[in-house]
């Protein structure tokens, strides 16, 4: 990207260089031109790597005030931000929302977020018409953790692992 981004906000866990980059040199160009939501989007660091790499426009979601700030801040400094979209809002109510058909979810959840509310957020997702046909789902989550209740029609099409990160990419039919 290049861009130096603002600071982290307090309690928010950014996916590490390395796994960001890791990820979209996998993902190649099914990026360009995609529509992305990038839910519990901290500095939002991952839907600004879409964008940088041609996606169309990105959806960025969180709860936290100081995420919101950040991400606003990240995307004027990636002279982004006529692409982005920041909703202060929490995942679950943003789903139900009707934000739309996005090709590429980013879920990158705090690692203490409880299990239920995690197979909630996957349940939303599945349920709401929020992922585009052949769309696709990327998870992150601690290695050893819970991983959450996911859909069977959504194979799993990679898992890279990065320190203490799994990233799982699922394929939507």
């Amino acid at each position: 990207m290049g861009t130096r981004l603002a600071p982290v906000p307090a309690g928010t866990r950014p996916v590490a260089d390395r796994a960001r980059e890791g990820l979209f040199s996998s993902l190649g160009a099914s990026v360009e031109g995609a529509r992305v939501l990038d839910l519990f989007a901290g500095t939002g660091a991952m839907g600004i790597e879409a964008l940088s790499r041609g996606a169309a426009r990105a959806v960025f979601v969180d709860s936290s005030p100081g995420a919101a700030k950040v991400i606003r801040e990240n995307l004027r400094r990636t002279k982004l931000a006529s692409r982005g979209t920041v909703r202060r809002v929490d995942v679950r109510k943003a789903l139900r929302q009707q934000l739309g058909q996005f090709d590429l979810i980013l879920v990158d959840p705090p690692y203490r977020l409880p299990p239920a509310e995690l197979d909630a957020v996957m349940a939303e997702l599945a349920g709401q018409g929020v992922v585009a046909g052949g769309g696709r789902v990327v998870l992150t989550r601690e290695k050893g953790s819970y991983t959450p209740v996911i859909p069977l029609h959504w194979p799993e099409v990679k898992r890279l692992s990065y320190g203490d990160s799994v990233v799982l990419v699922f394929q939507t039919p």
